[in-house]
């Protein structure tokens, strides 16, 4: 696949390597990174999903899982926006 790659963090893209290896790698050393969670939960945390999501431009599995995510989490914004605002009148 040809063309520049990013994710999309809200409203904001960020750039990733050219070439699936190098983002492969990123993804992993991401998620590895994550276990620093347990020794320094600042440092580490927020790691593991940011692999992930680097993970999704490649592979079907993670690709999955994101997208379901993502499915999740608008229904969920969707309820709470209709929770919120009051009833149209006829």
């Amino acid at each position: 696949m040809s063309g520049k790659r990013s994710i999309r963090l809200g409203s904001r893209r960020l750039p990733l390597p050219g070439s699936a290896a190098l983002r492969i790698a990123l993804g992993i050393l991401l998620i590895l990174c994550g276990f620093l969670g347990i020794i320094l939960p600042i440092l580490g945390f927020w790691m593991a999903p940011l692999g992930l999501l680097v993970l999704s431009v490649d592979l079907p599995v993670a690709r999955r899982l994101r997208r379901r995510i993502e499915v999740w989490w608008g229904k969920r914004k969707a309820a709470r926006k209709a929770a919120t605002q009051p009833p149209k009148e006829k």
